[in-house]
Protein backbone atom coordinates (compact mmCIF):
# COMPACT_ATOMS: atom_id res chain seq x y z
CA UNK A 1 0.00 0.00 0.00
CA UNK A 2 1.39 3.76 -1.42
CA UNK A 3 1.13 6.49 1.18
CA UNK A 4 1.27 10.05 0.30
CA UNK A 5 2.86 12.77 1.45
CA UNK A 6 1.25 16.30 1.03
CA UNK A 7 3.76 18.90 0.39
CA UNK A 8 2.53 22.73 0.96
CA UNK A 9 4.76 25.37 -0.55
CA UNK A 10 6.48 27.37 1.80
CA UNK A 11 4.25 30.62 0.67
CA UNK A 12 1.21 28.93 0.56
CA UNK A 13 1.72 27.86 4.25
CA UNK A 14 3.35 31.26 5.15
CA UNK A 15 0.31 33.36 3.78
CA UNK A 16 -1.94 31.18 5.51
CA UNK A 17 -0.43 31.65 8.76
CA UNK A 18 -0.21 35.29 8.47
CA UNK A 19 -4.01 35.42 7.87
CA UNK A 20 -5.37 33.70 10.71
CA UNK A 21 -2.74 36.13 12.80
CA UNK A 22 -4.47 39.14 11.40
CA UNK A 23 -8.11 37.56 11.63
CA UNK A 24 -7.11 37.03 15.85
CA UNK A 25 -5.96 39.74 16.09
CA UNK A 26 -8.49 42.25 14.50
CA UNK A 27 -10.98 43.80 16.60
CA UNK A 28 -14.69 42.90 15.05
CA UNK A 29 -16.32 45.76 13.75
CA UNK A 30 -19.41 44.67 15.97
CA UNK A 31 -17.48 45.36 18.93
CA UNK A 32 -17.04 48.81 18.85
CA UNK A 33 -18.02 51.03 21.45
CA UNK A 34 -19.89 53.94 21.61
CA UNK A 35 -20.92 56.57 23.98
CA UNK A 36 -24.79 57.18 24.31
CA UNK A 37 -27.45 59.59 25.33
CA UNK A 38 -30.75 57.97 25.98
CA UNK A 39 -32.28 61.58 26.03
CA UNK A 40 -35.70 63.18 25.77
CA UNK A 41 -36.70 65.97 23.15
CA UNK A 42 -38.40 68.92 24.39
CA UNK A 43 -40.67 70.79 22.47
CA UNK A 44 -40.58 74.05 20.58
CA UNK A 45 -40.94 76.23 23.59
CA UNK A 46 -37.95 74.63 25.42
CA UNK A 47 -36.01 74.71 21.71
CA UNK A 48 -36.94 78.35 21.78
CA UNK A 49 -35.74 79.38 25.22
CA UNK A 50 -32.91 76.75 24.57
CA UNK A 51 -31.17 78.65 21.34
CA UNK A 52 -31.75 81.58 22.23
CA UNK A 53 -30.05 81.03 25.86
CA UNK A 54 -27.10 79.59 23.44
CA UNK A 55 -27.22 82.63 21.55
CA UNK A 56 -26.38 84.66 24.29
CA UNK A 57 -23.52 82.53 25.71
CA UNK A 58 -22.10 82.65 22.23
CA UNK A 59 -21.56 86.94 22.40
CA UNK A 60 -19.36 85.79 24.95
CA UNK A 61 -17.52 83.30 23.89
CA UNK A 62 -17.30 82.59 20.47
CA UNK A 63 -15.80 79.49 19.96
CA UNK A 64 -18.56 77.66 22.16
CA UNK A 65 -20.67 75.49 20.08
CA UNK A 66 -24.31 76.26 18.20
CA UNK A 67 -27.26 74.15 19.64
CA UNK A 68 -29.87 73.06 16.81
CA UNK A 69 -27.96 71.96 13.93
CA UNK A 70 -24.84 69.27 15.07
CA UNK A 71 -25.58 69.40 18.66
CA UNK A 72 -29.16 68.70 19.40
CA UNK A 73 -30.90 70.15 22.49
CA UNK A 74 -32.09 67.39 24.98
CA UNK A 75 -32.79 66.12 28.15
CA UNK A 76 -30.41 63.33 29.60
CA UNK A 77 -31.82 60.13 30.82
CA UNK A 78 -28.87 58.17 31.18
CA UNK A 79 -25.22 58.35 29.30
CA UNK A 80 -23.16 54.72 28.65
CA UNK A 81 -21.10 52.90 26.86
CA UNK A 82 -22.22 50.63 24.84
CA UNK A 83 -21.09 47.96 21.94
CA UNK A 84 -22.88 49.43 18.76
CA UNK A 85 -23.99 46.18 18.19
CA UNK A 86 -26.52 46.22 20.80
CA UNK A 87 -28.08 49.21 19.70
CA UNK A 88 -31.47 47.48 18.86
CA UNK A 89 -31.73 45.60 22.20
CA UNK A 90 -30.86 48.97 23.75
CA UNK A 91 -33.35 50.28 21.57
CA UNK A 92 -36.06 47.62 22.19
CA UNK A 93 -35.61 48.08 26.16
CA UNK A 94 -36.12 51.29 25.97
CA UNK A 95 -39.06 51.47 23.90
CA UNK A 96 -40.90 48.88 26.09
CA UNK A 97 -40.45 51.34 28.84
CA UNK A 98 -41.06 54.65 26.72
CA UNK A 99 -44.76 53.15 26.38
CA UNK A 100 -45.47 52.37 29.76
CA UNK A 101 -44.13 55.86 30.95
CA UNK A 102 -46.33 57.68 27.93
CA UNK A 103 -44.09 61.10 28.51
CA UNK A 104 -45.15 62.61 25.75
CA UNK A 105 -47.83 63.30 27.78
CA UNK A 106 -45.99 64.85 30.78
CA UNK A 107 -45.46 68.80 31.08
CA UNK A 108 -42.53 69.92 32.66
CA UNK A 109 -41.39 72.82 34.12
CA UNK A 110 -38.01 74.81 34.00
CA UNK A 111 -36.93 76.72 36.60
CA UNK A 112 -33.25 78.15 36.25
CA UNK A 113 -29.70 78.26 35.15
CA UNK A 114 -26.95 76.08 36.29
CA UNK A 115 -23.61 75.44 35.37
CA UNK A 116 -20.90 73.71 36.07
CA UNK A 117 -16.84 74.15 35.53
CA UNK A 118 -15.22 72.24 32.32
CA UNK A 119 -11.97 72.98 30.76
CA UNK A 120 -12.20 76.72 32.87
CA UNK A 121 -15.46 76.82 30.88
CA UNK A 122 -18.76 77.10 32.69
CA UNK A 123 -21.18 74.83 31.29
CA UNK A 124 -24.57 76.04 30.98
CA UNK A 125 -27.83 74.86 31.83
CA UNK A 126 -31.37 75.35 32.04
CA UNK A 127 -32.64 73.64 34.84
CA UNK A 128 -35.57 71.43 35.61
CA UNK A 129 -38.07 70.51 38.05
CA UNK A 130 -37.94 66.60 38.79
CA UNK A 131 -41.09 64.76 39.15
CA UNK A 132 -42.57 61.65 40.20
CA UNK A 133 -43.35 60.29 36.87
CA UNK A 134 -39.64 62.13 35.40
CA UNK A 135 -37.87 60.43 38.07
CA UNK A 136 -39.39 56.67 38.02
CA UNK A 137 -39.08 56.91 34.27
CA UNK A 138 -35.15 57.95 34.29
CA UNK A 139 -34.61 55.16 36.57
CA UNK A 140 -36.21 52.44 34.48
CA UNK A 141 -33.93 53.50 31.28
CA UNK A 142 -30.80 53.32 33.22
CA UNK A 143 -31.66 49.88 34.72
CA UNK A 144 -32.84 48.90 31.27
CA UNK A 145 -29.82 49.91 29.41
CA UNK A 146 -27.36 48.84 31.91
CA UNK A 147 -27.16 45.42 31.17
CA UNK A 148 -25.34 46.65 28.30
CA UNK A 149 -22.70 48.85 29.82
CA UNK A 150 -19.21 48.69 28.37
CA UNK A 151 -16.32 50.04 31.20
CA UNK A 152 -13.21 52.23 30.70
CA UNK A 153 -14.94 53.98 27.25
CA UNK A 154 -12.39 56.13 25.45
CA UNK A 155 -12.93 59.45 23.76
CA UNK A 156 -12.92 57.13 20.14
CA UNK A 157 -16.50 56.47 21.59
CA UNK A 158 -17.41 60.35 21.15
CA UNK A 159 -19.05 61.97 17.78
CA UNK A 160 -17.33 65.17 16.69
CA UNK A 161 -18.44 68.18 14.68
CA UNK A 162 -17.00 71.00 13.27
CA UNK A 163 -17.46 73.18 16.22
CA UNK A 164 -16.43 70.72 18.32
CA UNK A 165 -13.81 68.17 16.52
CA UNK A 166 -12.39 67.52 20.15
CA UNK A 167 -13.19 65.24 22.88
CA UNK A 168 -11.88 66.44 26.31
CA UNK A 169 -11.29 63.81 28.88
CA UNK A 170 -13.64 65.48 31.26
CA UNK A 171 -16.58 64.28 29.21
CA UNK A 172 -14.97 60.72 28.91
CA UNK A 173 -14.95 60.73 32.58
CA UNK A 174 -18.46 62.04 32.92
CA UNK A 175 -19.93 59.14 30.76
CA UNK A 176 -17.84 56.68 33.32
CA UNK A 177 -19.13 57.63 36.61
CA UNK A 178 -22.74 58.19 35.38
CA UNK A 179 -24.71 55.68 37.19
CA UNK A 180 -23.33 56.60 40.46
CA UNK A 181 -23.24 60.54 40.24
CA UNK A 182 -25.76 61.21 38.18
CA UNK A 183 -28.92 58.66 38.72
CA UNK A 184 -31.81 58.12 41.04
CA UNK A 185 -31.76 60.39 44.17
CA UNK A 186 -28.51 61.95 42.53
CA UNK A 187 -30.54 62.49 39.13
CA UNK A 188 -30.60 66.39 38.05
CA UNK A 189 -32.70 66.75 34.83
CA UNK A 190 -31.89 69.55 32.69
CA UNK A 191 -30.95 71.27 28.87
CA UNK A 192 -27.39 72.22 28.45
CA UNK A 193 -27.10 75.52 26.55
CA UNK A 194 -23.44 76.03 25.82
CA UNK A 195 -20.14 77.31 27.53
CA UNK A 196 -19.01 80.58 28.39
CA UNK A 197 -16.76 82.41 30.97
CA UNK A 198 -17.90 81.70 34.34
CA UNK A 199 -18.15 85.50 35.14
CA UNK A 200 -20.62 86.43 32.61
CA UNK A 201 -22.73 83.34 33.21
CA UNK A 202 -22.70 84.18 37.14
CA UNK A 203 -23.94 87.53 36.07
CA UNK A 204 -26.89 85.74 34.02
CA UNK A 205 -27.67 83.69 36.93
CA UNK A 206 -28.02 87.02 39.15
CA UNK A 207 -30.81 88.13 36.24
CA UNK A 208 -34.72 87.00 37.36
CA UNK A 209 -35.77 83.70 35.69
CA UNK A 210 -39.52 83.24 34.44
CA UNK A 211 -39.85 79.80 34.66
CA UNK A 212 -42.18 78.21 31.65
CA UNK A 213 -43.67 74.89 31.23
CA UNK A 214 -42.74 72.94 28.23
CA UNK A 215 -43.73 69.24 26.90
CA UNK A 216 -42.02 66.10 25.81
CA UNK A 217 -41.65 65.92 21.94
CA UNK A 218 -40.06 62.61 21.57
CA UNK A 219 -37.75 59.93 23.21
CA UNK A 220 -34.18 59.04 21.23
CA UNK A 221 -30.87 57.40 21.50
CA UNK A 222 -27.86 59.71 20.77
CA UNK A 223 -24.26 59.15 19.93
CA UNK A 224 -22.47 61.86 22.48
CA UNK A 225 -19.85 64.81 22.04
CA UNK A 226 -17.84 66.87 23.60
CA UNK A 227 -19.75 68.82 26.62
CA UNK A 228 -22.11 65.59 26.97
CA UNK A 229 -23.68 67.65 23.16
CA UNK A 230 -26.12 65.20 21.88
CA UNK A 231 -24.69 64.72 18.02
CA UNK A 232 -25.37 62.06 15.82
CA UNK A 233 -29.18 60.45 16.07
CA UNK A 234 -28.89 57.09 16.42
CA UNK A 235 -32.85 56.10 16.92
CA UNK A 236 -36.10 57.54 17.83
CA UNK A 237 -39.05 55.97 19.11
CA UNK A 238 -41.84 56.34 17.04
CA UNK A 239 -45.60 56.33 19.36
CA UNK A 240 -47.30 52.73 18.63
CA UNK A 241 -50.23 53.55 16.28
CA UNK A 242 -53.76 52.14 17.50
CA UNK A 243 -54.91 49.41 15.91
CA UNK A 244 -57.54 50.07 13.43
CA UNK A 245 -61.13 48.54 13.50
CA UNK A 246 -61.98 46.08 11.26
Amino acid sequence: MKTYRLIIPAAVFIAAFTLSLDLALAKPEDDRVIAIDVLLLPDATMLDQANRANALLRTNFANGYTLGGDQTAHITLVHRYVHEKDLPEIEAAVAKQTEAASPLDWELNANGYRYGVWNNLALTNITIDRTPNLDRYQQAIAESVEPFAVKKGTAEAFSTSKELPKVQHEIVDYVENFMSSSTGPNYSPHVTIGVAHEDFVLALKDKPFDSFRFKVAGVAVYQLGNYGTAQKKLWTWETPQPLKAE
